[in-house]
């Protein structure tokens, strides 16, 4: 930790999960900077997985991605997109990865035969990543996940505990978020909730600094007073959290409830700065003002858990915010594409543009494969991302090539291999080497890699530019002796790695927007910054919606 100064806000939850301390975390960060500091943003997650990677999206939604390879939670996904910070491995840490570090150290002697506990040799090391890896931030902010009380994290309060010992008043801020529930029948909020949360917590030795209350109503002065009694608090900094209908109104209705003016005043610095907000007046402003309508169709096998694709749906909605039009997804389950008596036209009836998002396994492919068919054959808009790249040239070779058996290797064995397993590939450390048996976790192509683009196409004219660097995770890909039967028959891969080895992006000239991408744009799309495929994705959605 290079800057002594740096102010430490450390986010915890209670009541139940999903009250939104990602958005909240990621709304102060925002609101810090602008008041002119500069913010880390950091997940600290209680499970005993190393990383996400190998989590099914039905239990922990999106595996997030970072330029330098990670494989985190989602939640750093909304500190990207709302302060612009680009997150690194440091950023996310995990039960699992902090007890492999401590049993590693432990196997090499490195405790001279201590015995090993959880205090203090795994709150050690929690504290050592919370400090580590950081330059000259104003604020690192911490969230902790999961809920004050569960049994996994109780090692990271109890860290976070020390620390705010350690680093004092100055330095130390304690933010807790909590559920007041309205009663219906009642005719108003419980703060008894919200009292044993905090009551919780302060059993674990922590006293909350400021409490964020998440509520669907107005909470009355006589409540806050009531909350700031029970919970030795003042009244000013019991912050009122109400529902919004964007995430993106979040940091101004924060503000407005004085969020980042009390934490501003716990660390004793300048009251009288006035933040600039007017990126999120102006993001506001296009939402309500949006001109018509784009309906975009995402064909997808999690659609039963919509967290498994949220930077795509944010990405969609920043691509709206660009041609200042308002976005509509439907949520189509690629299963139900499968059958023959599928009726495509009725169930693409409205749609403006179809996205293929990625994914793993051959569960729902037919399906996806039948849709891309649709969007190519009638001049649909089609955006293919990583797995939907991939299925989108199987549909191409099966259909124009006539190679009927073409597959990928990720399904099994197959005579015509469009998509095979990807054993080796180039890094800025080396080259890196894979097989069929090697672990699942943190092994596929991660993080950005650079990438060609073929002159006078598409693509150069969307980014406007001949190198671009975008992020990727994926065990297979295309196989290149096909390219060259590819385009003659009218589809070019129009992106390649640069060392000229791998088809990063492909497109079909005659087509009007046929787009297929072996990386993740989504992950870098910011709503005061939306990613150039995806604003002109929904701008070819918009002409072919004013066809209709």
């Amino acid at each position: 930790m290079k800057n002594k100064s740096v102010k430490f806000i450390f986010i915890t939850g209670g009541v139940v999960s999903s009250l939104g301390k990602g958005l909240a975390s990621a709304s102060l960060g925002a609101l810090l900077q602008a008041r002119g500091y500069s913010v880390k943003l950091r997940k600290l997650d209680p499970y005993l997985n190393v990383d996400p990677g190998t989590m099914s999206p039905y239990q922990h939604g999106e595996c997030y991605v970072t330029d330098d390879g990670a494989e985190t939670d989602l939640d750093l996904g909304h500190y990207e997109r709302f302060t612009g910070v680009p997150a690194k491995k440091s950023d996310n840490i995990t039960t699992g990865k902090i007890y492999s570090n401590v049993i590693s150290k432990e196997r090499r002697g490195d405790y001279l035969g201590a015995t090993i506990q959880v205090i203090p040799h795994v709150t050690d090391a929690i504290k050592n990543y919370i400090l580590s890896d950081i330059d000259n931030q104003d604020f690192v902010l911490c969230e902790i996940g999961g809920t004050v009380g569960d049994i996994e994290s109780l090692p990271f309060i109890e860290a976070i505990r020390q620390l705010g010992n350690q680093l004092g008043l100055s330095q130390a801020c304690f933010l807790h978020v909590t559920l007041l529930p309205y009663i219906k029948v009642a005719g108003e909020l419980k703060t008894k909730p919200t009292q044993h949360s905090v009551k919780e917590l302060q059993g674990m030795g922590i006293q909350p600094d400021i409490l964020l209350c998440r509520t669907e109503c107005i909470i009355p002065d006589e409540q806050k007073s009531k909350i700031a009694l029970f919970c030795n608090l003042k009244s000013e900094t019991v912050i009122e959290a109400l529902d919004s209908s964007s995430i993106y109104e979040v940091p101004i209705a924060y503000h407005k409830q004085g969020l980042d003016y009390q934490v501003c005043k716990h660390f004793d610095l300048d009251l009288t700065i006035k933040p600039n907000l007017k990126r999120w007046y102006k993001i506001n402003k296009i939402q309500k003002s949006s001109e018509g309508i784009v309906n975009v169709g995402v064909v997808g096998k999690y659609t039963s858990m919509i967290d498994a694709y949220k930077s795509l749906i944010e990405a969609i909605n920043h691509g709206g915010l660009a041609n200042n039009v308002k976005v509509t997804i439907k949520w189509i389950d690629s299963e139900t594409l499968e059958n023959e008596e599928s009726d495509l036209v009725s169930v693409f009836k409205d749609i403006n543009g179809i996205i293929v998002p990625g994914g793993f396994g051959e569960r729902g492919v037919e399906g996806k494969i039948n849709a891309i068919h649709f969007a190519r054959v009638n001049k649909l808009p089609f955006f293919g991302i990583c797995f939907g790249m991939q299925m989108a040239v199987i549909e191409f070779a099966r259909n124009v090539l006539n190679i009927k058996d073409a597959s990928s290797s990720e399904f099994g064995k197959t005579k015509f291999p469009l998509v095979g397993l990807l054993t080796e590939w180039q890094t800025q450390k080396g080259y890196e080497k894979r097989n069929i048996e090697s672990n699942l976790g943190g092994t596929m192509r991660l993080g950005s890699y650079d990438c060609r683009l073929t002159e006078n196409s598409l693509v150069k004219s969307i980014y406007n530019k001949v190198i671009i660097s975008e992020r990727h995770r994926h065990r297979y890909e295309v196989n290149n002796k096909y390219i060259s039967d590819f385009k003659k028959n009218g589809l070019n891969f129009s992106g390649m790695s640069c060392d000229n080895t791998l088809p990063e992006i492909l497109e079909v000239p005659l087509h009007p927007w046929f787009i297929g991408v072996q990386f993740h744009p989504e992950l870098k799309s910011k709503p005061f910054d939306p990613h150039p495929l995806f604003s002109s994705f929904i701008n070819a959605s918009l002409k072919q919606s004013r066809l209709l």
